[in-house]
């Protein structure tokens, strides 16, 4: 059986994918975020501390924006194909320091989780 780091390997934010297949998939979760079932799994989420393992993909993903945000600074307006282009450059030129970025944040991201997870609770407390 499989890992969760061995999926999200699959599934990671640096694969390249078409132009196509991210319209589709964008498309899907959409539709997805909608249903009754996806917003009860979020609010469960909410209720508790993220596994090891995601609370390093929070960091990876905080640094990787990080990284655009000081070397790419006008990301967001660039099409989508430049942005493919850019994901992929920054995956091979800049995957070093957002190891090393990520590795450091993980303690600051824990302290958020645990900060979500009493808000949270404290909110359907009230409720």
């Amino acid at each position: 059986m499989k890992t969760f780091l061995e999926k999200y390997d699959e599934l990671s934010e640096f694969r390249v994918i078409s132009k196509a297949q991210r319209k589709k998939m964008g498309i899907r979760m959409k539709r997805m975020a909608k249903s009754s079932a996806m917003k009860a799994k979020k609010a469960r989420n909410k209720l508790r501390i993220a596994s090891p393992e995601k609370i390093m993909m929070k960091a990876r993903k905080l640094a990787k924006q990080k990284v655009i945000d000081k070397f790419y600074k006008n990301y967001k307006d660039m099409g989508l194909q430049q942005r493919v282009k850019i994901d992929q450059i920054i995956a091979m030129k800049y995957g070093a320091l957002i190891d090393k970025i990520a590795k450091k944040s993980v303690i600051k991201i824990k302290k958020k989780e645990v900060q979500k997870v009493k808000d949270a609770r404290a909110a359907k407390k009230d409720a």
